[in-house]
């Protein structure tokens, strides 16, 4: 049983691998969009750029405790540790939304 239990904590991890490339790709294209055509809703850009860096701050995180070869998480069962990916995503974009929202607001 334990040797399954492996097996899916490594298919997670290159799931997640996976997931961290394309929020590196998103982060890169956000960039270079900004850089060629500009930052118009100027509070959009950082917002957007913010919240591709806490996700995959948070997916690396996940990472670290799916990882089979990681001993420090050794006793962290896979389902609090997407629950704690899930849950902390869930904060950083209503944070996202609410400050955007803030900044309508305003204009």
């Amino acid at each position: 049983m334990r040797g399954v239990a492996r097996d899916v904590k490594a298919l997670l991890s290159s799931i997640i691998n996976l997931y961290v490339f394309y929020t590196l790709c998103t982060i890169v294209i956000k960039v270079v969009y900004m850089a060629l055509v500009g930052s118009f809703p100027f509070n959009a850009f950082p917002l957007g750029f913010l919240s591709c860096v806490g996700t995959t701050v948070q997916a690396i995180c996940l990472w670290m405790q799916v990882n089979p070869k990681n001993k420090e998480f050794k006793e962290l069962s896979l389902e609090q540790a997407f629950v704690d990916f899930v849950l902390t995503n869930l904060v950083l974009h209503l944070v996202v939304m609410n400050f955007l929202r803030v900044e309508r607001e305003r204009e």
